[in-house]
C-alpha cells in the first residue's frame, strides 16, 4: 500500500523501519522540525528523519500540522493510509479523511487505558502488571477512536519506563504490520471503545519528579521506575538536588519504624543508602548529585558523608 508515516521519537523508528522492510511503499514522512537539545542546545533531528533520510523518503516537518499548505502537500501523495506514531500534534479531521483506508495509530497501552501523552509512564508509576500496545482507526478525538488489534506485556518488577519503551515500541512495530496485513486482505476487524472505562495518561512534567519521603515505599519505588529516564526522580540534600536513578524496596527493616521519612537508617557503601519512607525503607543505589555524573552509593556516602540521622527533604529549605 502507499502510506505517509507520522512520527517523531524513538518510539516510532521500529514500525517506520518495518514499513520499509516489508516493501510498503513509504511515500513520505512527517515529523516535528529540528529542535535544540542538551547542555549545548545542539540542533538536531528527530530520529523518525534520520532513518528516512537513509532510505531517500521525502521528509516534512510543520511547525503547526493543521495548515491548509501540509493538507494539501498531504492529499498530493494520495496515500491508502497514513500510519501514525508518536507524532506529537493532534491532527485535524482534514488530515484523518485523507486516505481512504483511514488513519492508523499505534498507542502503547491497553486502550481505552491510559489514553494521552504518558501511558508507559503512568502505567509503571500506577503498579501496573501488564500493559501493551493498541492500533486503533483515528477520529478527533484523543485515543478515542475504534481498536483494531492489541498485545499484551507483562510489567517486571524492576522495568523503568525505558526499558519498558523499548519492547513496546518493537511490539507495535510487529502489531502495525499484522494490522495493515489484515487491511489490505478485508479482514480487519474495528471494536469501539468503552469510553466508561477510559483512564487518562497526562503529560509529565519535571516537578512530577519530587519525591515525597512521607509515601510508602511502594510508591517511591514506582515514581523512581516509572520517571525514568526522563523527567527523572529527585529529592534534596545539604541543600542541593539529587536525581534518584535507582532504589530498591527493603521490607521489614527494624530501624525504620520510627524515624521521620526521609532520615537515613542505615549506610552501607555496597548495597545502598537506608531511609525511612511513610511505611517502611527503601534502599538508594544510584544518584545523581547536581551537576555532577550518575554515580554508585559508596561514591555518594563517601563524598558527601552521610550518616545515620542524615535527612533527605521533600524541597529545599
Amino acid at each position: 500500500m502507499n502510506v505517509v508515516f507520522m512520527g517523531t521519537p524513538d518510539f516510532a523508528v521500529p514500525t517506520l523501519r518495518q514499513l520499509i522492510s516489508r516493501k510498503h511503499h513509504v511515500q513520505a514522512v512527517v515529523t516535528q522540525p529540528d529542535r535544540a537539545k542538551g547542555r549545548g542546545r545542539k540542533v538536531v533531528p528527530p530520529p523518525v528523519k534520520m532513518l528516512a533520510q537513509q532510505y531517500g523518503i521525502p521528509v516534512l516537518q510543520p511547525e503547526k500540522v493543521r495548515t491548509r499548505e501540509v493538507v494539501h502537500d498531504l492529499e498530493a501523495f494520495a496515500p491508502d493510509v497514513i500510519v501514525v506514531v508518536a507524532y506529537g500534534q493532534i491532527l485535524p479531521e482534514s488530515i484523518l479523511r485523507i486516505p481512504p483506508k483511514g488513519c492508523i495509530n499505534i498507542h502503547g497501552s491497553l486502550l481505552p487505558k491510559y489514553r494521552g501523552a504518558a501511558p508507559i509512564h503512568w502505567a509503571v508509576i500506577r503498579g501496573e502488571t501488564e500493559t501493551g500496545v493498541t492500533t486503533m482507526f483515528m477520529d478527533k478525538g484523543m485515543d478515542t477512536g475504534d481498536i483494531l488489534l492489541k498485545r499484551t506485556l507483562p510489567i517486571a518488577p524492576t522495568d523503568t519506563t525505558g526499558s519498558l519503551h523499548d519492547r513496546l515500541s518493537l511490539l507495535g512495530a510487529e502489531l502495525l504490520v499484522d494490522t495493515l496485513g489484515r487491511l489490505e486482505a478485508g479482514t480487519l476487524q474495528r471494536t469501539p471503545q468503552n469510553h466508561k472505562i477510559a483512564t487518562y495518561a497526562p503529560m509529565l512534567t519535571k516537578e512530577d519528579g519530587l519525591i515525597h519521603w512521607d509515601e510508602s515505599a511502594v510508591v517511591i519505588d514506582r515514581k523512581v521506575r516509572g520517571l525514568s529516564p526522563w523527567p527523572g526522580a529527585y529529592t534534596y540534600f545539604q541543600g542541593k538536588m539529587i536525581k534518584i536513578l535507582q532504589v530498591e524496596r527493603a521490607e521489614g527493616v527494624v530501624e525504620c519504624e520510627n524515624p521521620p521519612p526521609g532520615t537515613v537508617v542505615a549506610v552501607d557503601n555496597t548495597s545502598g543508602v537506608l531511609i525511612a519512607t511513610g511505611t517502611d525503607c527503601i534502599r538508594v543505589i544510584r544518584v545523581q548529585p547536581q551537576n555532577k555524573n550518575a554515580m554508585d552509593c559508596r561514591d555518594f556516602c563517601r563524598g558527601y558523608r552521610l550518616v545515620i540521622g542524615s535527612q533527605f527533604d521533600a524541597a529545599y529549605r
